[in-house]
C-alpha cells in the first residue's frame, strides 16, 4: 500500500471516529446562528412573525445555553493535552444542566436564571483562554488564532450583554462583523489542525512503510544466508559425481531452493516499487545478448516439459542501447516463466520487433507467446493484481505468489511503458510491450576472451592465487571454501572485519572476498579502514542484499564488486578470475 493510502486510512480514523472537535464546532455554530437571525427582533421574526412566543423563547435561551455547552466541548477536544480535566469536567457539567433547562422547565424558572449563565459563560471564557495561551506556549497547531478568535468572542459578547443591561447601544454592523472575524479564524484553526494531521499521518506512514522495508530487507538478508548453503552444498554435491538417482534429487533440490530465491526477490522488488524507492540505471546494453542468455537458461525448464523455446530477433543486428539491463531481464524472465509454467505442450516464443528507428532511438516490441492455457477475457485485467492469479486453483496447479506480472507491469510503467496480454482460454497468450531505447553511441570496446576461456576449460583459472575470505557463516566458508579451492586458489580465512585486518598481508593475498554483515566489525568498516589504509587490494562484496538496498551504504568505500548471496558458482567464478586476471596484468 502507497503512502497516500496509508494516510488516507489514518485521517479516516482521526477525523472519522477520534477527533470530535470539528463535530462540536459544527454544533456551536449551528446553534449560535440562531443567536444571531433568530433572537430579540432578528430576520427570523420578520419571516415568521406567528410564531409562538412560548416556543421562541424556549429556543432562544437554549441555543444560548447550548452554544456555551458546544463550545466547552469544542475546546475541551482541540487541545485535549492542555485542558484541566477536573475543571474542565465542571464547566461541561454546569453548562449542560444550563442547556437542558429551557426544554423541562417552565420559562418563569429559566427566565431568572441568565445572570448566574453570564457568570458562568463569562468564566467559561476565562478558562477557553487559559487553555489557548498554554497551547500557544506549546506551539499548537492554530493555537494563535485560538487566542484571538476567542478575545474578538468575548468582546462581541461584552458588547451585547451590556446592550442587554442597557448601558449601550452598539452598531449591528460592529457586532456582525465580530462575528465574520470569530469564525473566519476559528476555521483557520480546524484548516491549520487539518493540515498538521495529514502532515503527522504522512509521517507516519511513511514510517510504517520505512519500517516495512527495513524489516523486509533483514528477512531477505536472513533468508537469502541459509539458501546461500542450500544452494552451494547442492552445487557442491553436483560435482562429486554424484548417482543419477541422487543427481535427480539434487536437480530438485536446487530448484525448489531457487523458486524460493525467485519468491523472497519478488517480494522485495514489490514492496520497494510501493515505497517508490525502485531505482532505474542508464548503461549500455545489447538486448539481442540478454534475451539469449535468458533462452539459454531456461533451456532446462523448457526440456523437462518437452516443449520448444524459440527466440526470434531481427533480421538486421539491434544496435547497443541505453537502459536497464537487470529490470529489462526481470521483465522478460517473469513474463517466460508464466509461460513456461503455464504451458504443458507446444511451444514458447520470445520475438522482437523494430517499430521505429532514427538516430538516437529505437523503439522495440518485445512478445512472449506461448501455446499454454490461455486467460479469458474477464480475468485478463485481473491477472495484473498483486497477489492475484487468473483462478484460486491456478496457485494450486502451478504454484506461484501471483506478484510476477504485477511487478513486471509497474515496472514498465515507470519507465513509460504498459503490459498488454492477447489470450484466449486453451489457444495460449501473448504478453508484450513496447518500450523506446536511447541508441548508445559510445566506441565499441573489444574484449578478448581467450585467456578467460582457457583458465575456465582447465577449471584452475585461480591456481596459486591467494584470497582472504572474511565471512562469519561456517556453511557459507564451507561452500565457498570449496569452490575456490577446486578452482585453485588458495584461501585464508577470516570471521569478521578485525579478523580480517589483522590478517591481511598485501604481498600475500591478491583479492579479498568481503561479508558484509557479520559481528564485531561488519564489511563496511572493515572496507574502510583498508583503504585508510591505502591498501588498493581488490575487495568483492559478499552479500545477501540486493545491489540498490546497500548502494548509498557502500559508496565512497571503494568496493570493486558484488557477489550476491546465493551465488551461483559459475558467477563467483567469472567475478574472482576478471579481478585475479587485472591484478596479472591479463587483458580482458
Amino acid at each position: 500500500m502507497h503512502v497516500g493510502g496509508l494516510a488516507h486510512i489514518h485521517l479516516n480514523k482521526q477525523f472519522g471516529r477520534r477527533d470530535k472537535a470539528m463535530l462540536f464546532f459544527s454544533l456551536f455554530s449551528m446553534v449560535y446562528s440562531y443567536r444571531i437571525v433568530g433572537s430579540s427582533f432578528y430576520a427570523l421574526h420578520a419571516v415568521f412573525p406567528g410564531l409562538d412566543w412560548d416556543l421562541t423563547i424556549r429556543l432562544e435561551y437554549f441555543t444560548l445555553f447550548s452554544s456555551v455547552f458546544f463550545f466547552s466541548q469544542y475546546i475541551r477536544h482541540l487541545y485535549p493535552q492542555d485542558v484541566l480535566k477536573p475543571l474542565g469536567k465542571l464547566i461541561s457539567l454546569f453548562c449542560l444542566l444550563m442547556a437542558i433547562t429551557p426544554v423541562v422547565t417552565p420559562t418563569i424558572f429559566f427566565t431568572q436564571i441568565i445572570n448566574p449563565f453570564l457568570f458562568g459563560m463569562f468564566f467559561c471564557f476565562c478558562y477557553a483562554i487559559f487553555v489557548f495561551i498554554k497551547a500557544f506556549i506549546k506551539k499548537r497547531p492554530g493555537a494563535e488564532y485560538a487566542l484571538i478568535s476567542i478575545a474578538v468572542l468575548m468582546l462581541v459578547l461584552s458588547v451585547i450583554n451590556l446592550e442587554y443591561f442597557g448601558y449601550i447601544i452598539p452598531s449591528r454592523a460592529l457586532i456582525f462583523a465580530g462575528y465574520i472575524i470569530f469564525f473566519f479564524l476559528q476555521s483557520l484553526i480546524l484548516s491549520f489542525r487539518f493540515a498538521y494531521t495529514l502532515e503527522k499521518a504522512r509521517n507516519q506512514a511513511e514510517q510504517g512503510l520505512k519500517a516495512k522495508s527495513e524489516f523486509l530487507a533483514t528477512m531477505s538478508h536472513e533468508i537469502r544466508t541459509p539458501l546461500n548453503s542450500v544452494i552451494g552444498m547442492s552445487h557442491l554435491m553436483l560435482k562429486n559425481n554424484p548417482r543419477k538417482d541422487q543427481k535427480e534429487q539434487l536437480d530438485v533440490l536446487l530448484f525448489s531452493a531457487g523458486n524460493l530465491l525467485s519468491i523472497v526477490n519478488n517480494i522485495l522488488d514489490f514492496s520497494k516499487i510501493e515505497a517508490g524507492r525502485i531505482i532505474f540505471e542508464r548503461i549500455e546494453m545489447d538486448i539481442e545478448n540478454i534475451l539469449q542468455n535468458i533462452v539459454s537458461g531456461s533451456k532446462s525448464s523448457v526440456g523437462e516439459k518437452g516443449i520448444e523455446l524459440n527466440l526470434k530477433l531481427p533480421e538486421k543486428r539491434l544496435p547497443k542501447v541505453t537502459g536497464d539491463p537487470t529490470r529489462l531481464t526481470q521483465v522478460i524472465r517473469n513474463l517466460l516463466g508464466n509461460a513456461i509454467k503455464f504451458t504443458e505442450a507446444g511451444e514458447v516464443t520470445i520475438e522482437i520487433v523494430v517499430e521505429e528507428q532514427t538516430d538516437d532511438s529505437i523503439a522495440l516490441t518485445f512478445k512472449i507467446k506461448d501455446t499454454g492455457i490461455g486467460i479469458s477475457k474477464e480475468k485478463q485485467a485481473l491477472i495484473f493484481e498483486q497477489f492475484t492469479q487468473a483462478d484460486s486453483s491456478t496457485s494450486r496447479s502451478f504454484g506461484g505468489t501471483g506478484l510476477g506480472l504485477a511487478i513486471s507491469k509497474k515496472i514498465l510503467e515507470l519507465q513509460g511503458s504498459t503490459l498488454h496480454v492477447a489470450s484466449q482460454p486453451g489457444e495460449g497468450s501473448t504478453f508484450y510491450f513496447t518500450q523506446i531505447f536511447a541508441i548508445d553511441k559510445t566506441p565499441a570496446i573489444t574484449i578478448v576472451k581467450t585467456s578467460n576461456q582457457s583458465h575456465k576449460n582447465s577449471n584452475k583459472g585461480l591456481t596459486g592465487i591467494h584470497i582472504l575470505l572474511v565471512e562469519d557463516n561456517h556453511i557459507n566458508v564451507l561452500v565457498a571454501k570449496s569452490f575456490l579451492e577446486g578452482w585453485g586458489a588458495i584461501i585464508e580465512v577470516a570471521g569478521n572485519g578485525q579478523e580480517a585486518l589483522n590478517k591481511l598481508d598485501i604481498n600475500r593475498h591478491k583479492m579479498v572476498l568481503m561479508d558484509m554483515h557479520m559481528p564485531v566489525m561488519d564489511g563496511y568498516e572493515a572496507t574502510r579502514k583498508i583503504r585508510e589504509k591505502g591498501i588498493t587490494v581488490p575487495i568483492i562484496a559478499l552479500t545477501a542484499s540486493m545491489p540498490n538496498e546497500v548502494a548509498e551504504e557502500i559508496k565512497g568505500l571503494e568496493i570493486d564488486g558484488m557477489v550476491l548471496k546465493p551465488f551461483i558458482p559459475d558467477e563467483l567464478y567469472k567475478v574472482v578470475l576478471h579481478f585475479s586476471m587485472l591484478d596479472e596484468n591479463i587483458t580482458v
